[in-house]
């Protein structure tokens, strides 16, 4: 009896912790893992905002000792990792724990591989090149939108060659997230607009991506449905906790699609751009996202209906090109709405860029799962229509 292997499909997650208030049971969980002392990943920004003192306080509590690193900008460069990795080893840490937005969740997934290893974190670039198990590792997401704290990713950014790397392993999975709708209430509106709309990428790129299945469909489309349905309104009502769980859920659930589906041609270019010129990775999505879907739409129309359907787009008796029409122009409305005008070319990049860029986006592994093929010629092209 022959097996078909190409139909199998994972799923990989770490344990979720979702509600209010829960950032102040970290503690506990550091202590399941048995923590001598905690390395305290986050940034200045974060710290300012108060969550840190909040991480900080929970671990006094048990008498749980601790070395706080915010040495993270807001794109995380090798050189943080590494002085990170440094600190962990110096203060004899053996849990790391991190509060923040993509940087500094993934520059605490990046320590815990060089802790781990004992080599540069350029050396592990791509898909499953981790060999030794990282420390245990707690995260904290005060944006909703990067889900780095519950995918397989993790992003670093190379100064030297203004790039951005990619690496993919169910290694980088966290043991433990620990997601609070109430840490994004600090989020100014242009953060918590670009963080929604990097989400709904996130949901819609994993929906249409070669790596789907049925195990990741159903987290795409409930992301898309309450980003979607609720963004909007949280931005106009920032104090509504409500609102924020809702959003925060989506981000969740695109997190858990698109760790388990991988991406597309968005977070390739995304990737390429934000290394480029180190812009805000959401920035970046928002700006390419309506480009890519128009450029992708006739290899996956099908599916591409079923996202225009749940984002209440009537599409009886449309054509495909009709729904096309209709499902880029809803996402340049919903990004109207929330007070997103951002083009490229706005944020500096020219004409000249557009080669390196699209060399670039085309050695990213979210290449691979994206629907249609595309050539680098392509990829220029999308570049110069998001200009």
């Amino acid at each position: 009896m022959s097996h078909d292997l190409s139909q199998l499909r994972k799923f990989v997650s770490p344990e979720i912790i979702f509600g209010a208030g829960c950032r102040h049971n970290v503690a506990n969980y550091a202590k399941t893992f048995g923590a001598r002392k905690v390395l305290l990943v986050s940034d200045p920004g974060v710290v300012a905002a108060g969550w840190v003192g909040d991480v900080e306080a929970s671990l006094q509590a048990q008498d749980i000792d601790y070395s706080l690193y915010t040495q993270v900008s807001p794109n995380p460069r090798v050189e943080e990792v590494m002085l990170g990795a440094e600190v962990y080893r110096n203060e004899g840490c053996n849990v790391i724990v991190a509060v923040g937005g993509g940087s500094p969740m993934d520059c605490a997934k990046g320590i815990g591989i060089v802790v781990a290893h004992g080599r540069s974190i350029l050396e592990f670039e791509g898909v499953d090149t981790i060999r030794v198990p990282s420390p245990p590792l707690i995260l904290i997401p005060t944006t909703a939108g990067t889900s780095a704290d519950v995918s397989q990713f993790v992003i670093i950014s190379n100064q030297v060659e203004r790039m951005k790397f990619s690496i993919v392993s169910k290694a980088v999975v966290p043991d433990v997230s620990l997601i609070d709708p109430e840490t994004t209430l600090t989020m100014d509106p242009f953060l918590s607009a670009c963080t929604g709309i990097d989400a709904l990428v996130h949901a819609i790129e994993a929906f249409v991506s070669t790596g789907h299945g049925p195990l990741t469909d159903p987290h795409a489309l409930e992301a898309m449905r309450l980003i979607n349905g609720n963004l909007v309104e949280m931005i106009a009502n920032p104090a509504d906790i409500v609102l924020r769980e809702k959003i925060m859920l989506g981000s969740m659930q695109a997190g858990l699609a698109f760790s388990n589906a991988i991406l597309g041609a968005v977070h390739a270019m995304s990737h390429s751009l934000g290394g480029f010129l180190d812009l805000p990775h959401g920035l970046c999505n928002a700006a390419l996202v309506e480009h890519v879907v128009a450029f992708n739409y006739n290899a996956a129309p099908e599916r591409f209906k079923v996202i225009a359907e749940t984002f209440g787009i009537d599409c009886r008796g449309l054509s495909h090109n009709q729904i096309r029409q209709r499902l880029v122009e809803h996402l340049i409305a919903l990004k109207r709405a929330v007070g997103f005008h951002e083009t490229l070319g706005r944020q500096g990049v020219g004409i000249s860029d557009i080669p390196f860029l699209s060399r670039h986006a085309m050695e990213d592994p979210c290449i691979l799962t994206n629907p249609r093929e595309s050539s680098q010629r392509d990829v220029e092209v999308v570049y110069g229509e998001a200009l």
